[in-house]
């Protein structure tokens, strides 16, 4: 029954994902655990295998239009991917001492992590829609061709890319931030530079789960059997539907959900 239902459940969330852009790790992580009661090691690194996929696809599709940053890319993944299997290491630590305390970590971990996303993210969703005239202090801007840019960049990767290696959540939607915040990047290059910085990331942070011993491959298949095309589905359906509306839905949604895996 569980292997007809995941895929129909990674279906749905692959729709919002490609409605609304937020990403499908907040999701299906909280999915497998509450709905499927995969354990939270389980899941979480078996999401990073599944997500790995969909990124890298993406990130080949905006790598053969140019519509990304290469220089932002190569800089924060320098940072990130070894921040990642920082946090994989850390993972094998509470592992060798305790699977159950590895368990109990990485549930609120992952609700933290989530629930700090919504919050950042929903704050500047809301500014932008009530109060559009909001002159708000600037963050500096990152400057690459000198070494502090650099330095700061990878210094920024590695940090969210620790919490990826971690939870599995942020890969993309705190790494877009960052690409607001600090590169200024116009809308055209945003989505492929954070799908293409994310699907490099994923890509080091799958192997270092997959030393964990913690991937489930009976799991990673059905998300992707029913996400991959979800997401192409939601990516048309997206031309047509009110994105704020159903934004501050899910937003709403991932609320509730990390609020239950903290508490």
């Amino acid at each position: 029954m569980d292997f007809l239902l995941l895929p129909l459940f990674s279906f749905l969330v692959g729709i919002i994902v490609g409605l609304t852009g937020i990403g499908g790790a907040s999701l299906i992580t909280p999915m497998l655990i509450f709905i499927f009661q995969v354990p939270p090691a389980v899941a979480i690194s078996s999401d990073v295998v599944a997500a790995t996929l969909m990124k890298v696809v993406g990130s080949i599709k905006h790598w053969q239009q140019e519509t990304l940053d290469r220089e932002v890319v190569k800089w924060l993944a320098l940072g990130s991917v070894p921040g990642s299997l920082l946090g994989v290491g850390i993972l094998h630590l509470i592992k060798l001492k305790s699977e159950q305390n590895l368990n109990n970590i990485m549930l609120h971990l992952l609700g933290v992590t989530i629930l700090s996303v919504t919050l950042l993210t929903l704050v500047q969703m809301l500014l932008l829609t009530f109060f559009p005239q909001l002159q708000l202090p600037e963050l500096p801007k990152f400057d690459l061709t000198t070494q502090l840019g650099r330095l700061q960049t990878v210094s920024v990767g590695a940090f969210l890319g620790c919490i990826v290696g971690l939870t599995s959540v942020a890969s993309g939607s705190m790494f877009a931030l960052a690409l607001i915040a600090f590169f200024r990047l116009d809308a055209r290059k945003l989505v492929g530079t954070d799908i293409s910085q994310a699907a490099i990331l994923l890509l080091f942070t799958a192997v270092g789960h997959l030393t964990l011993g913690t991937v489930d491959w009976s799991l990673v298949l059905p998300i992707w059997l029913g996400s991959v095309p979800g997401v192409l589905l939601g990516a048309k359906i997206c031309q047509i539907a009110p994105q704020k509306p159903l934004r501050f839905m899910v937003y709403f949604i991932l609320m509730m959900v990390s609020l239950k895996l903290v508490y």
